[in-house]
């Protein structure tokens, strides 16, 4: 009887197990790409499982009836969904993961999962993670995959695909709206927080995620920043899945890149996660002399002990082996009379450059509606340099007339140390009343930079004297000089001899130097005198939303002390106080377009080095800007695809620019008031998942409109603004296959112009405009991925800027860079 009893319960059980059913399915991001590692779980029930890394789940053994079906994953909105599941049933779900918005940080601290051309949200432009549609003011950026589909390495390559911004030199120094930023400035940001650069490189960006600029100043939040904008570098951060990638590239002028990226959990409960960015690099470039090794190491370890805490530890260590190009001199007005290979270096010139940025930041929650952020970096930049370089003017003859094929050329020797602190603390809270969202943002900034006593400078330069030593030459006093004779197309002249032998562009004399021969001055300039500045921001900011309107109002009060005299008995404190406004609005005109206009106000403190340099000229008044904005942010084709448009005007007074004085080259003016005015244009995403599509222009009307009180300079009234071309565009898309016989090939198409440009503050001296047509293959296969970049199709010859037409700075010609990754 017990065995008959035990076999019908076994008969109930295999009728009952036939009568359950099987949950499956496949879980994506917005962009297609498979979730892996998303929870899978039936609520109420013992059911549960995780994607696998194509996304895919299955549930198996569910009874029959209705179930609440839950996926969540860090970095996205929990999908719950309630499910029917007949007997005996196969359910298939497709669900699709929306990146989440409205996460703890406002300083990024875990890895976001977008993997397209498209970025939807901005943290910096209001220290909430705010939709990029609803801030009142243009914002561009790069992503990581643009970079890595362009095959980008640095700063000036990434900053092609954005409306408004321009190269101004090699350097790490650019024109935004036709206002020049610069690396050697403190006015740009790394992961939302203040920074500088050494100036001589550009930034490598490997390692980064991102690339922004907030047009128009960011003054509410960040204090002094510049009114055509201000680049925020946003590093990449952990994943919660594992990923690996390795990547090499080689190509023209000797370029070998070595790159990889390995991020994921570092325990089971993923509340440890890591990222680790390498990069070797060796490359010699187009220019003659130049060549350029780095080593980059960028660890980033996230700990989140709740779901209310996060902690992110971030390094970016860069060391740098280079010669220091400070452009292409030509002979007179002719631009083509030299190579744009040509430098004036010596062979055994160097610039070794080490620079660290350590960065900790906090966020916790203490409710739904309330979180504190704390974030501190730390920036430390060295600096080793020994270089032959032009001292701005032609060499002379006995009369003291120049000699066109001759540059003047100087000898700097240097070292020099800086470092930056930068802490930041803010809370954020969101309360409701009645039908209106208030976000709030209260905060302070504690920014101090330092370049302490220890750094110095030995200068060669000008004619040996007959008495010994050096100096300018003076063409009322020859018979204080030593000569020598100089023959050129036939005529022989009568030249003083100079310290540091000139360069003949005739001749391309790049040789090694010895630089013992030379009689030295210890010169001080803005580099190593020593300067310490600190700046401390209380800040208040309210976003409203009612319905379809939204309001923006932020006020900020700085104090910025200036050490003057720093490390002398006569050191004194220089203070000034900034209250800086920042009000806009945005009005949802439609689900997908939306109107906005912003008005603030910004301001900037003279560099202290050439504040206390005598032969500047000054002292000087700060800067003060204002900037009008009106745009409008659509998107299309189910929110893929971007259109952005928007029209401004900044007014800018008592800017510092060169007095192009022969006799000093130190000499500023400051001029009186400059307006940019113009309209920009930005298209962004996809068209379909697999064709993606970026489209820029800008127009910028640029100039002078008062300058000043002296007679002298009323020419430069109306005058463009140096390397601020009127009219710059650019275009990008690259399109994959996804037939069956193609599949896996994929094509790029891209370019960009730039209209004339002024070079200093004179309308005698211009670079042209130019054109460049860019393109590129990729095939992969499984993991592997080939790449062939092909830029500079017609290879035109063209300048990307310049200071005069002794410093002019050459683009590349036609190259090429192959690139072989493997993602595991």
């Amino acid at each position: 009887m017990k065995l008959i009893f035990i076999c019908l319960l076994q008969l109930v059980s295999l009728f009952a197990l036939a009568q359950n059913g099987v949950i499956r399915g496949r879980v994506t991001t917005e962009d297609g790409e498979p979730a892996d590692l998303i929870n899978i779980v039936l609520k109420g029930t013992d059911k549960g499982t995780v994607t696998s890394s194509s996304g895919e789940f299955t549930l198996s053994g569910v009874t029959a009836g209705k179930h609440q079906l839950v996926a969540s994953g860090v970095g996205f909105v929990t999908i719950d969904r309630r499910v029917t599941l007949a007997a005996a049933e196969v359910l298939t779900l497709n669900l699709i993961l929306q990146e989440n918005t409205h996460q703890l940080q406002a300083v990024e601290i875990t890895g976001r999962q977008e993997k397209t051309y498209k970025n939807d949200v901005s943290f910096i432009a209001s220290k909430t993670a705010t939709l990029l549609k609803d801030v009142p003011q243009a914002i561009s950026y790069v992503t990581k995959e643009v970079l890595r589909d362009q095959g980008a390495f640095t700063m000036g390559d990434a900053v092609k695909n954005m409306s408004g911004v321009n190269q101004f030199t090699f350097y790490d120094d650019l024109t935004i709206r036709g206002f020049r930023m610069n690396g050697g400035s403190t006015t740009q940001l790394f992961n939302g927080l203040r920074t500088f650069s050494g100036f001589w490189k550009q930034p490598p960006v490997n390692y980064l995620e991102r690339v922004e600029v907030i047009k128009g100043a960011a003054s509410a939040l960040y204090g002094n920043t510049s009114p055509g904008g201000t680049i925020n570098r946003v590093t990449k951060k952990p994943l919660t899945t594992t990923q690996k990638s390795l990547m090499f590239t080689t190509g023209s002028f000797n370029t070998m890149r070595v790159l990889a990226d390995f991020t994921g959990p570092m325990n089971e409960s993923k509340t440890l996660l890591y990222r680790l960015n390498l990069g070797y690099v060796n490359a010699q470039g187009f220019r003659n002399l130049q060549f350029d090794k780095n080593i980059i190491i960028a660890p980033s370890v996230s700990f989140l002990p709740t779901d209310k805490t996060r902690i992110n530890f971030d390094l970016v260590y860069n060391k740098s082996n280079s010669r220091l190009d400070r452009g292409q001199s030509v002979v007179g007005n002719d631009l083509y009379s030299s190579s744009i290979a040509t430098s004036l270096n010596a062979v055994n010139d160097h610039l070794n450059e080490e620079t660290y940025l350590i960065t900790t930041s906090l966020n916790h929650q203490f409710s739904q509606s309330t979180s504190v952020n704390m974030a501190y970096l730390r920036t430390g930049y060295s600096e080793d340099l020994l270089e032959h370089r032009s001292s701005n003017v032609n060499g002379i003859d006995s009369a003291g007339v120049a000699v066109p094929n001759l540059v003047a050329r100087q000898v700097f020797v240097r070292q020099t140390k800086s470092f930056m602190d930068n802490v930041s603390l803010f809370l954020n809270h969101t309360v409701n009343t009645g039908r209106a969202e208030h976000k709030l943002v209260v905060g302070y900034d504690y920014i101090q930079s330092s370049t302490p006593k220890g750094s110095g400078q030995q200068t060669a330069n000008g004619y040996l004297l007959k008495a010994g030593g050096a100096a300018a030459y003076n063409a009322r006093r020859p018979d204080l000089y030593q000569f020598y004779n100089y023959t050129s197309n036939g005529v022989t002249r009568s030249i003083p001899k100079p310290n540091v032998s000139h360069y003949d562009l005739t001749l391309q004399n790049n040789q090694l130097e010895d630089v013992t021969k030379y009689t030295y001055n210890v010169t001080a300039n803005a580099a190593t005198t020593p300067v310490f500045y600190s700046l401390h921001g209380l800040y208040v900011q309210e976003q409203l939303k009612l319905n379809r309107f939204q309001v923006l109002l932020g006020l900020r009060y700085d104090t910025y002390v200036d050490k003057k005299g720093y490390t002398t008995t006569a050191e004194s404190n220089v203070t000034q106080h900034a209250v800086l406004p920042r009000i806009g609005a945005v009005y949802s005109v439609t689900k997908n377009i939306n109107l906005y206009g912003t008005y603030t106000k910004g301001y900037n403190p003279q560099d202290a080095a050439v504040q206390s340099d005598p032969t500047t000229g000054g002292p000087f008044d700060p800067i003060r800007s204002s900037l009008t904005e009106f745009g409008l942010k659509t998107d299309w084709l189910d929110g893929r695809l971007t259109a952005n448009a928007s029209v401004y005007d900044i007014t800018q007074t008592n800017t510092l620019y060169s007095a192009n004085a022969a006799n000093n080259p130190n000499l500023l003016l400051q001029i009186g008031q400059e307006r940019a005015k113009g309209v920009e244009v930005d298209v962004t995403g996809n068209i379909r998942p697999n064709w993606n599509l970026i489209v820029t222009y800008s127009y910028n009307d640029a100039k002078i409109t008062d300058a000043g009180t002296r007679a002298a300079d009323q020419s430069l009234v109306n005058l463009q603004k140096p390397n601020a071309p009127k009219n710059q565009g650019s275009f990008w898309t690259k399109y994959t296959f996804v037939s069956q016989g193609l599949n896996g090939l994929g094509l790029g198409l891209g370019g960009n112009f730039v209209t004339e440009r002024n070079l200093s503050l004179n309308n005698t001296q211009t670079i042209p405009a130019y054109a460049l047509l860019n393109a590129a293959l990729y095939y992969r296969i499984d993991k592997f991925q080939c790449q062939v970049n092909l830029n500079n199709l017609a290879n035109k010859t063209y300048w990307v800027g310049g200071y005069d037409y002794l410093r002019l700075f050459p683009g590349a010609p036609r190259n090429f860079m192959t690139t072989v990754s493997y993602t595991f």
